[in-house]
């Protein structure tokens, strides 16, 4: 009984984080699991997916509510991110805990520092030309081309921002689900910094898209841990609930948080699951 409260409230606080930074809970779910519980790493990914999918569920509608999130954007994406998980959750039994632990930690650890970067290279100044990534007339003026000069970009357009790379994008994508499947983050972890730094998705944008994405993603691999036995229920029912109140809390909380904020905020809950993690591989 305890345990199981434990269990919720520490979902709870995986849920609000997890809604905020677009990143559904895995990435405090599995250390919470494994260094709080001691939790093999597998089953605590497992669990992990479950709670990812619990907390898209709960925040995807919120965010299309308020028109943050990018449906066509993350549906074009999410092509690529389910494909990565399927092929990452048939991986995922083949490799050591300790490996996977510690591929979990570098990749935090370097999210972690890139999203840094950013933060303190950033300063006020006004937007980009829509088609920096490349000419053209549509690009230039910022205006609506038509039907017959739209390319795939302007169709995935924001307001007030094109994305761009949409190549790099895909391929991030791809290696974001194998990702989720290893280490059951539901990809947000790579897809919140793809789609930011590389794309040029605004933050608020990037982490609202990625909710929408990540239970698709969790639930292709979720899948493939449920056929092998990977996901206790004892431990899934309790987690799960905590995370669902969490993200629905976190996500009508979401757009009274400034974007420095939580980008801060995202980089020191980084870097602290990375030195825990790196303390797990390292037994």
């Amino acid at each position: 009984m305890i345990v199981g409260l434990l269990l919720a409230v520490g979902g709870f606080g995986a849920g609000v984080f997890g809604s905020l930074l677009g990143l559904g809970g895995g990435i405090l779910i599995v250390p919470l699991l494994t260094v709080g519980f001691g939790v093999p790493f597998r089953e605590a990914v497992g669990v992990s997916l479950v709670c990812v999918i619990v907390t898209s569920s709960a925040a995807a509608g919120v965010y299309l509510e308020r028109h943050t999130a990018n449906l066509r954007l993350g549906m074009l994406l999410e092509v690529f991110t389910a494909t990565g998980a399927l092929l990452g959750g048939l991986v995922a039994f083949l490799l050591p805990e300790r490996v996977l632990a510690g591929l979990f930690a570098a990749l935090l650890a370097f999210t972690a520092y890139s999203m840094l970067r950013r933060s303190r290279a950033h300063v006020a100044r006004p937007a980009p030309p829509a088609a920096a990534d490349g000419p053209g007339p549509a690009g230039d003026t910022g205006r609506d081309p038509g039907p017959s000069t739209r390319s795939l970009a302007d169709e995935v357009a924001g307001p007030g921002y094109r994305p761009r790379r949409l190549g790099a994008g895909a391929g991030g994508s791809l290696g974001a689900g194998v990702m989720s499947a290893l280490l059951g983050v539901g990809g947000g972890i790579v897809k919140v910094p793809l789609m930011n730094l590389v794309m040029g998705v605004p933050l608020k944008a990037a982490t609202a898209t990625s909710n929408l994405m990540i239970g698709v993603t969790a639930a292709a691999s979720a899948v493939v841990y449920l056929l092998r036995g990977g996901i206790d229920p004892y431990l899934a029912g309790p987690t799960a609930v905590g995370v669902f109140a969490g993200a629905l809390v976190g996500s009508r909380l979401a757009a009274r948080i400034d974007v420095r904020v939580l980008r801060l905020l995202f980089v020191g809950v980084l870097a602290l699951t990375a030195a825990q993690m790196a303390m797990r591989a390292l037994g």
